[in-house]
């Protein structure tokens, strides 16, 4: 009888969600500020946002969580939407395998590189989605991503 009914119930996948996603400059030196006090660090990503010269890359720093059994690989995917040279739009996609587990999620980075940013130009949209296998969990997007 419990056999049954353990067969009846239907059996719960993984779940996720992206919580938070903070995209922050980077200098020459890798660096998304000087010291580790936010006021510090709000500081200096406005200065690389009025030096664009200065900039070398961004760092996409993603919260997320999966809980539940996972039966396929986890995955964080960063779609980003940029603005080259001669207004032509670009995209680029990065992604990056993840392991789930812990009671509070999991920060993750995803950098773009110095030749990727080059490349791309000046992002204009982003979007963070995180997946099991080809089973979407969650996502999170910037304004600017919907036409």
């Amino acid at each position: 009888m419990l056999v049954l009914l353990g067969l009846a119930l239907p059996a719960e996948g993984a779940t996720g969600r992206v919580i938070k996603v903070l995209p922050f400059l980077l200098d020459a030196q890798g660096r998304h500020s000087l010291s580790p006090s936010l006021y510090e660090r709000d500081a200096y990503q406005a200065e690389l946002r009025q030096n664009p010269q200065k900039r070398s890359g961004m760092l996409y720093e993603v919260h997320w969580k999966a809980k539940g059994k996972v039966s396929s690989p986890l995955k964080l995917q960063l779609e980003l939407r940029g603005m080259a040279e001669g207004n032509i739009p670009r995209q680029l996609v990065l992604a990056k395998a993840v392991a789930s587990g812990g009671w509070f999620g999991h920060w993750t980075g995803l950098v773009l590189s110095e030749q990727q940013y080059k490349e791309l130009g000046e992002v204009t949209a982003w979007r963070v989605s995180l997946w099991e296998g080809e089973r979407l969990l969650g996502e999170q997007e910037s304004f600017l991503w919907r036409p």
